[in-house]
């Protein structure tokens, strides 16, 4: 037992960076059950469509989705999600994969669907801009 604490006193940030690094990987396996969606590839989404017809919601601003979007994607800026939620009631039985421009946005609106009893929710990992560097279409 003495070595371990000698050990540890001797070499505490390489212990710490182990902890913490123990800490990140198994945030990363619970996070999906803890927040309630998960992260997904844009080439997985264009399988989600294809076959289970998702629904890919953007919520970035007026000018960004005019700049170029998912097509038939359905728009509803993040501000005014909350307020809009009833147009997406119609599709509470289909996944829902929400998108912005890098995914930051996108997760809080998939916090919120959750809220509201959206079932199946996905977070376009990266956004937009990971869809354009797959080399996937979008729509102006």
């Amino acid at each position: 037992m003495d070595q371990y604490i000698a050990f540890i006193s001797q070499n505490w940030m390489l212990v710490l960076g182990f902890f913490a690094i123990s800490a990140m990987l198994i945030w990363n396996f619970l996070a999906p059950t803890i927040r309630g969606y998960s992260l997904i590839q844009p080439a997985n989404v264009v399988n989600l469509i294809n076959h289970e017809n998702a629904l890919v919601l953007d919520v970035r601003e007026n000018n960004e989705y005019q700049g170029g979007h998912i097509i038939n994607s359905v728009h509803i800026p993040l501000g005014t999600l909350n307020n809009r939620l009833n147009e997406l009631e119609k599709y509470k039985d289909r996944p829902v994969v929400v998108g912005c421009r890098s995914g930051q946005r996108s997760a809080s609106a998939c916090a919120t669907l959750k809220k509201q009893g959206f079932e199946t929710v996905y977070n376009l990992s990266g956004g937009v801009m990971a869809w354009q560097n797959a080399n996937l279409p979008l729509t102006k």
